[in-house]
C-alpha cells in the first residue's frame, strides 16, 4: 500500500500517483497521512482505487471521483465529492457546505453533520447524512436521493426538480415548490438499500418522511411569479 505523508510530501505527488494508475499494473490501495486540511485531496480519480485519508481535509476532497472509494477519517471542508460520477466517498466526521454539489452518481456518506447547501444541484448522486443538514440543501436537485437521519434547515429542496429527499427528523421549512409526499413501498425499499450501503443498521425506513417537487415551477406561470 503506497503511503503519502502530506507533512513531508507535496499533494501534487499523491494526486499524480492516483492519476497514473494502470489497471492490473499498480497497487490500488493508498494511505494518506497528515492531510492537515489540505485542499483538493484525491481529486479526479478515474480508477477503482481505495484511498484512506487519516485526518481532516479542506476544499473539494474527492472532487470528480469516478470509481474510487475514498474514506476521510476526519471532517471535510466545502465541496467534498463535488461533481462525483461514481464510486463512494465516506466522511467519518462533519462536512462543510455544498457537499456532493452537482454530483452525477455514486454514494456520499457523511457520518456527522453537513452544513448548508448539501446536495445542491445534485444530478444523480445518492447522499446519506447520519446527522443533520443546513439550509438550502438539495437546491435545484435534479435527480438522485438525499437521506438525512437528523434534521434539515430552512428552504429544503428549494426549486427542486426530481431528486427524492428523505428526512427522519424535523424540517425547519420547505423551499419553493418542495412538498411532503407519500412514502410508498418502493421508496421504503430504496431507503433500506441506501441505509444498508451507508452502514446504518438501527434505523427503520418507515421512520422517514419523503419530500419532492410539486412541479409547479417547471414552466413559467404568472400566477406563480412570487415563487420564482
Amino acid at each position: 500500500m503506497p503511503t503519502f505523508d502530506l507533512s513531508t510530501q507535496p499533494l501534487r505527488d499523491l494526486n499524480q500517483a492516483l492519476h497514473s494508475i494502470e489497471a492490473g499494473k499498480n497497487d490500488l490501495s493508498f494511505e494518506v497521512l497528515n492531510p492537515r486540511g489540505s485542499h483538493a485531496v484525491a481529486v479526479g480519480i478515474d480508477q477503482p482505487v481505495t484511498v484512506e485519508v487519516k485526518g481532516s481535509v479542506g476544499y473539494y476532497c474527492a472532487g470528480m471521483n469516478d470509481g474510487g472509494a475514498v474514506t476521510v477519517h476526519g471532517s471535510a471542508g466545502p465541496g467534498v465529492a463535488e461533481n462525483m460520477m461514481s464510486g463512494t466517498v465516506v466522511i467519518e466526521g462533519d462536512a462543510s457546505q455544498y457537499a456532493g454539489a452537482t454530483g452525477r452518481g455514486g454514494l456520499l456518506v457523511i457520518k456527522g453533520n453537513a452544513a448548508s447547501r448539501c446536495g445542491i444541484s445534485m444530478k444523480g448522486i445518492d447522499i446519506v447524512v447520519h446527522g443533520s443538514i443546513g439550509h438550502m440543501s438539495a437546491f435545484m436537485g435534479q435527480s438522485g436521493h438525499l437521506v438525512v437521519l437528523g434534521d434539515a434547515g430552512d428552504a429544503l429542496g428549494d426549486s427542486l426538480y426530481e431528486a427524492k429527499l428523505f428526512v427522519r427528523g424535523s424540517v425547519k421549512s420547505l423551499g419553493a415548490d418542495c412538498i411532503e409526499k407519500e412514502l410508498r413501498p418502493e421508496h421504503v425499499e430504496k431507503l433500506k438499500e441506501l441505509l444498508d450501503k451507508a452502514g446504518v443498521t438501527d434505523v427503520k425506513p418507515e421512520e422517514f418522511k419523503r419530500y419532492g417537487s410539486a412541479r409547479t415551477l417547471y414552466n413559467f406561470n404568472i400566477d406563480n411569479a412570487d415563487a420564482y
